[in-house]
């Protein structure tokens, strides 16, 4: 990691209501100027109530909050655009099965110095955060190893201090340093069958945290602004009633999976995604097929079919669905 400048701490304080346009009387801790790993605002991003609540405490209080939810639903990115508003440094690491214990901690190194190999110790993601005041995002937390998963045990202990053995050091963390993770499952296991590689987790390590909060899908209205967000052409006249139909449609695949119908759901991503393919194409049955249908278990097509003729009052052509005759001429 190279060095960063940063102001040590926070030298202002916001209004919630002010800043979030949330009904609270919450003052929320923030830094005057941007500096190095400020996430970039997003001026078209919606706040849900309750998780920026819990985040904004996080920030403030220094609680260590969880954000669970099915995928799509912008858990990331919400922690993220909090912290751009607040100008706090923000790192987000993804506990994918690369990200070893010395990827944490740090591992020693054969570096020159003065014309001479020697060995260094490079310090870890983890140290190295610790001792800044920087926001630690873990994403997808419940697809961690164990070993990994029991380093981060140690920061969520009560004064988080961090043991480097190796160098025969105990780090104690910044004042302003803050821990997130953000979960698909919460470490109760893959009973869906959607999040393949996540773990059960050690309860007494959920245990340690002190928030959890949970982020579910928007609302149609809500959804749709995004959309348009994202897409500005979808604000037009032109699109606004397949802009309609198309999140009408995402719903019924997230009842569907819900009551057990299909084993994929459409995401509000992945409606950005079928809108963004419907003006390269200029065909958003073509886009849907691309975008979503071509995902999707070739037994479940039928269902699907069902829900877009509902939706769009339009039979999709047996040429978008993959049913084949499988019996012999």
């Amino acid at each position: 990691m190279h060095s960063i400048t940063m102001p040590d701490e926070p030298q202002v304080s916001h209004s919630v209501r002010d800043l979030f346009s949330i009904d609270s009387n919450m003052q929320v801790l923030a830094f005057a100027e941007r500096a190095d790993f400020v996430p970039d605002i997003d001026e078209g991003y919606l706040f849900n109530q309750e998780v920026t609540l819990a985040i904004l405490a996080g920030f403030t209080h220094n609680r260590r909050v969880m954000l669970q939810g099915l995928h799509g639903t912008g858990k990331s990115t919400h922690i993220e655009q909090i912290a751009a508003r607040l100008n706090w440094p923000c790192m987000r690491v993804n506990l994918d099965g690369h990200i070893s214990r010395l990827d944490l901690v740090g591992k020693d190194t054969i570096v020159i110095r003065e014309d001479r190999q020697v060995t260094e110790f490079q310090e870890g993601i983890v140290p190295w955060s610790l001792q800044r005041p920087i926001a630690l995002v873990f994403d997808e937390y419940d697809a961690g190893r164990a070993d990994v998963m029991f380093v981060i045990h140690r920061l969520l202990e009560r004064d988080g201090k961090f043991s480097l053995l190796d160098q025969n050091r105990v780090l104690t963390p910044h004042p302003y340093f803050r821990l997130f993770a953000t979960a698909n499952t919460v470490g109760l296991g893959n009973s869906t069958g959607l999040y393949h590689g996540t773990q059960l987790l050690n309860q007494g390590q959920i245990d340690r945290w002190n928030i959890v909060a949970t982020l579910n899908y928007l609302t149609e209205q809500e959804e749709k602004a995004i959309v348009q967000t994202r897409v500005p052409e979808f604000c037009s006249d032109k699109y606004q009633k397949l802009l309609e139909s198309m999140v009408a449609l995402a719903t019924l695949t997230r009842e569907g999976f819900t009551v057990g119908d299909l084993s994929t759901l459409m995401s509000p991503r992945t409606v950005i995604s079928w809108a963004e393919n419907t003006l390269i194409f200029d065909d958003h049955v073509l886009a849907f097929r691309l975008s979503f249908l071509n995902k999707c278990e070739q037994d479940e097509h039928p269902i699907i079919a069902e829900y877009f003729q509902r939706c769009f009052d339009q039979e999709l052509d047996a040429s978008y669905l993959n049913l084949h005759d499988n019996t012999d001429n």
